[in-house]
């Protein structure tokens, strides 16, 4: 895949350069509309697709590569922050295997009536219909990290259900391909496996020894793509479940935080690829959108399998609702299983089409939803409620104790140092939180107060946390998305108290200035002048001879 995808770059975008001219004009003009009408650019992007389509446009190889890459980085990114025992949680596990039986069964009955009673001469069997059930079956991950990334969700408890659930998905689909291509594993993955985690201490010692500048996102092309996709690739294993995998070996690193952050704006744009593939690759036909409106009409009941399954695990129906959100799409996964399915002649190329039309309609609907998704939570959430088991989920609410006035969110390092300075003013009134759980954990062993929570949560706000007892309330999450759904949700529960936001953008510090909060500040312009103060402290106690000698010429001159 390396070598390919700098051909890529090195030919395959310059033979063409009219082509490659306009593609990026129109993806950038229309990820830039979406932007301006407050929607994921990745819906531009595929609207993108549709239109250099309709202009008799192909994707070719060059662009299937540069997709291919960026979901395989984007794995290698998953596999960063991904924690294996998040898997074994049985809402994890058994929810996915018993929501890909439910639509399996579902749906292949529904899909094999629609076609006999509407096009029985597309031979549809069993077989057939099972097939494109189980296609349909998978969610995109693409579009789930993409989302969860943008709304700042990606750490929030339904985020990495929602993860976690995807990343099963992926194993299902990696098993279902091996066997049906009938070409096992080499015996060799029996002894790439085990030598991977043997070698995770040098895997360390390379990002640890890369440092902290260019070399460290060429050591993330390295390890997914080379240590990783090549590696898994040369045993007969699928090549994004290597990367997926290394990026699990390497998570726990310290460094591992850099390295996302390195390897994110490359990531993203090589991604752009994948969302104008989407849209090149369907052929438009009056049959293939009407199979693909048909499929559509289904995710109703995709997403609500998730939503009750989840629920029966002891999750709240705002965690289920917020995950389900996210799942509410078809995969890139149905597409690669379809195509099989066509190579194989167990169905007709016109599904494949099909299939492909309804994953961008899937998108489409599916990127407002989740922009949205707390907002329409929020009219229903008591019907909803009525899904709830009793008993609390071991990673669900916690509950405050009484005399708590002050609430930090995000307890990163700006966080904690808020944390620190208000807890020395307001001794035993001060409380931080945070949704990552091992983030908690460590601070609790340094004998902190902090505890497990998400600021975006109405439920928290509602129940867990009456809004009148904090009369501060300290926003320093690093997503300014999260920040942003923070505020909003404090307003839609007519919070009183005073609301303190961090940002890191000045456009950002504009953004939650407009929303009526009572205090925004850039980071870096507070850390610089706190430094300066610093600084002119150190000198002041150094050299008082010379200060006092140039504050004197200072008045000399003013006077």
């Amino acid at each position: 895949m390396t070598g390919n995808a700098l051909w890529c770059f090195q030919g395959g975008l310059l033979e063409e350069p009219r082509m490659d001219a306009l593609l990026l004009a129109i993806a950038f003009v229309f990820g830039l509309l979406a932007q301006m009408v407050r929607l994921p650019p990745m819906v531009g992007f595929l609207v993108a697709g549709f239109v250099l389509q309709g202009l008799g446009k192909e994707g070719g190889e060059t662009l299937s590569l540069i997709a291919d890459l960026g979901v395989t980085l984007m794995l290698f990114s998953i596999g960063l922050k991904l924690r294996v025992k998040n898997l074994a949680s049985a809402e994890i596990w058994a929810g996915t295997l018993t929501h890909a039986t439910l639509v399996l069964f579902l749906f292949a009955p529904l899909v094999y009536g629609a076609a006999i009673l509407l096009a029985p001469a597309m031979g549809m069997d069993w077989q057939t219909a099972f097939l494109i059930a189980f296609a349909l079956s998978f969610s995109s991950t693409v579009f789930a990290v993409k989302s969860l990334t943008e709304n700042g969700d990606f750490g929030s408890l339904h985020g990495r259900l929602a993860i976690g659930v995807l990343v099963m998905q992926d194993i299902v689909a990696v098993l279902f391909l091996t066997l049906s291509k009938g070409e096992m594993p080499s015996p060799w993955v029996l002894l790439l496996v085990p030598a991977l985690l043997l070698a995770k201490p040098l895997l360390g010692w390379l990002l640890k020894a890369a440092g902290h500048g260019e070399l460290v996102a060429l050591c993330g092309f390295f390890l997914a793509l080379v240590v990783g996709a090549k590696g898994f690739a040369s045993v007969g294993m699928k090549a994004d479940l290597g990367a997926l995998f290394v990026g699990v070996l390497v998570g726990s690193h310290p460094r591992a935080k850099e390295l996302k952050k390195a390897l994110g704006g490359i990531t993203d744009l090589l991604l752009v690829g994948f969302f104008l593939q989407i849209g090149l690759q369907a052929p438009l036909s009056w049959g293939g959108l009407g199979w693909a409106l048909l499929l559509t009409l289904l995710l109703p009941l995709k997403s609500l399998g998730f939503l009750v399954l989840f629920t029966r695990f002891k999750l709240r129906a705002r965690t289920s609702w917020m995950a389900a959100s996210s799942l509410s799409t078809y995969s890139e996964f149905g597409l690669i299983v379809m195509a099989l399915g066509v190579n194989k002649g167990w169905l007709g190329e016109e599904w494949l089409v099909a299939l492909a039309l309804a994953v961008s309609f899937s998108f489409l609907l599916a990127a407002p939803l989740n922009r949205k998704a707390e907002e329409l939570y929020d009219p229903i959430s008591d019907p909803l409620k009525k899904l709830q088991r009793r008993g609390r989920h071991r990673d669900d609410l916690p509950i405050m104790r009484r005399g708590e006035k002050v609430a930090v969110f995000g307890m990163g390092r700006i966080g904690t140092a808020a944390y620190h300075s208000l807890e020395i003013r307001f001794p035993g009134h001060v409380i931080g939180f945070d949704r990552d759980p091992g983030k908690v954990q460590l601070h609790k062993e340094a004998e902190r107060n902090v505890t497990l929570a998400d600021a975006t949560d109405s439920d928290f706000w509602e129940r867990v946390c009456p809004k009148e007892a904090l009369e501060l309330v300290v926003l320093a999450m690093p997503a300014h998305q999260a920040n942003v759904h923070a505020v909003e949700t404090l307003k839609r529960h007519d919070f009183q108290g005073v609301v303190v936001v961090s940002a890191q953008y000045e456009e950002e510090v504009r953004e939650l200035r407009a929303t009526g909060v009572d205090a925004a500040f850039n980071l870096y312009t507070q850390a610089a002048m706190s430094f300066s103060r610093h600084v002119y402290n150190v000198f002041e106690q150094q050299r008082p001879d010379l200060v006092a000698r140039w504050e004197e010429a200072g008045e000399g001159r003013e006077g």
